[in-house]
């Protein structure tokens, strides 16, 4: 071996022990405290109000933290290949932790096993990863849709059809939402899924879900149904059935500004009977908190009643418009205003979350 080619090996080990160091210390910022560069990946749902919410919450929480010197996000839809891509990417930038929005529970473990091996924190929020190392944070997707089945099928008073309408297919949240939907629907024999025992997935993309339920409509399978479970993409499929000119039918949709609103105006949706599951997109927020946490070495208390371990599992809850009570609670949800309709309404988690709706809003991280 030459005298040349010793010196680059080791200038290359040396690098590569610069970029490890960087990941596991953080650096100091001017004042003196210790700061760390985070990595955000959100792998689909461009244009999806819970999906721009949570980017928008991750933003403005490593901004209010003050232990964030830059905030690095990729948003944008791609498949599990392409987070993988993504991950890696955020890896050789010398992030100290990496916040991602999982497109597979699985697919994504070899690169979260190299940013182990960098020294680098990963947590993974709105649905869960295998990889044992992530910290998962995330809303309990199978309780949201045993609390929006159960709901409806007991307003069909445990018969009739139902037109199933999911969201991206193979996304972990989607999975979680499918066995709870299940769950509730082995207690009630006599309720009947359309298109199939699957559903059918709307991609959780507003236009995909506006095409779907025009053409059922259009095909008059619509006045074959009783009730309609959508995984959030609700408002849009209410605008549909009132522009054809039919009677609604009861739906389960998520706590998203526009469809509450629906729920709340009788004058302009006569007859609409629906609940609403939260479906929090802090997450984004608080998986910066918690990153933040692992990088100080501070204790994190998890659920170990998950199906995966370092998970923090965060509870909804369901409100229809049935009752002055429930309305009543409907309308506390909003709040905010200049909250986007599309997104949902619960904008901050307690204990978790520290920047104010405002500043979600304005969707601005560390250095603008």
């Amino acid at each position: 071996m030459t005298q040349a080619s010793t010196r680059i090996r080791l200038l290359v080990g040396v690098a590569a022990i610069m970029v490890a160091a960087s990941a596991c210390t953080g650096a100091a910022s001017p004042s003196g405290a210790t700061t760390y560069k985070i990595g955000y990946s959100n792998g689909g749902g461009v244009g999806n109000g819970f999906r721009e919410e949570q980017v928008c919450t991750a933003k403005a929480q490593a901004l209010v933290s003050g232990q964030v010197s830059g905030l690095t996000t990729i948003h944008r839809n791609t498949d599990a290949a392409g987070q993988l891509s993504d991950i890696r990417d955020l890896i050789s930038k010398g992030v100290n932790a990496i916040v991602f929005n999982p497109n597979d529970k699985a697919a994504l473990n070899p690169a979260l096993q190299e940013a182990k091996a960098a020294g680098i924190k990963t947590v993974s929020v709105d649905a869960y990863v295998t990889d044992p190392n992530t910290y998962n944070l995330y809303n309990n997707q199978v309780k949201y849709a045993e609390l929006g089945a159960k709901w409806l099928f007991d307003q069909l008073g445990g018969k009739g059809t139902v037109y199933y309408m999911r969201g991206l297919a193979g996304h972990p949240a989607d999975s979680d939402r499918d066995i709870g939907f299940k769950n509730i629907l082995k207690d009630y024999p006599n309720i009947k899924v359309v298109p199939n025992a699957n559903g059918v997935a709307t991609g959780w993309d507003p236009p995909t879900a506006t095409k779907l339920i025009n053409d059922f409509l259009a095909s008059g399978q619509y006045d074959t149904i009783q009730g309609i479970w959508t995984s959030g993409m609700d408002s849009m499929v209410v605008d549909a059935i009132k522009a054809a000119h039919k009677p609604f039918v009861p739906i389960v949709g998520a706590d998203l500004g526009a469809f509450v609103k629906q729920l709340l105006d009788p004058v302009g949706y006569p007859g609409l009977k629906g609940v609403a599951v939260t479906n929090t997109a802090a997450v984004g927020g608080a998986g910066i908190a918690l990153a933040l946490k692992l990088l100080k070495g501070e204790a994190v208390t998890t659920d170990p009643s998950a199906s995966q371990p370092n998970t923090v599992l965060l509870k909804p809850v369901a409100v229809d418009n049935l009752s002055d009570n429930s309305k009543a609670q409907l309308k506390s949800w909003q709040s905010v205003p200049g909250l986007d309709p599309n997104w949902p309404l619960g904008i901050q988690i307690d204990g978790w979350t520290t920047y104010t709706p405002a500043q979600a809003i304005a969707c601005k991280g560390p250095g603008g």
